[in-house]
């Protein structure tokens, strides 16, 4: 029988997200933004429901005048991702 997969995970940019950060200790949004090529509004909102839900911890802070947001990957988050990677596995049977 099939686990779910974690549908917070499930959705294509923070699956996107959470798989840029499982490879770096930190990542600046404008970084991520180029990366997933995603419009700035709509990875605000993703980068806030995996934050929220404590998958990442993001930082807002100042380079010079200019406001800086960083994300980094939690322990938690990269519990949920291993898992969900498990899970999709089983899906397609590796």
């Amino acid at each position: 029988m099939f686990k779910n997969l974690d549908p917070l995970l499930h959705s294509q940019l923070r699956l996107a997200v959470m798989s840029l950060l499982m490879n770096v200790e930190k990542a600046d949004f404008v970084w991520i933004k180029e990366k997933t090529k995603a419009t700035a509004g709509n990875l605000s909102v993703q980068i806030e429901k995996l934050s929220k839900a404590k998958y990442i911890k993001v930082q807002k802070k100042f380079k010079g005048k200019y406001p800086q947001t960083i994300c980094s990957i939690t322990e938690t988050g990269k519990l949920a991702f291993e898992k969900y990677i498990e899970d999709l596995k089983q899906y397609i049977n590796i």
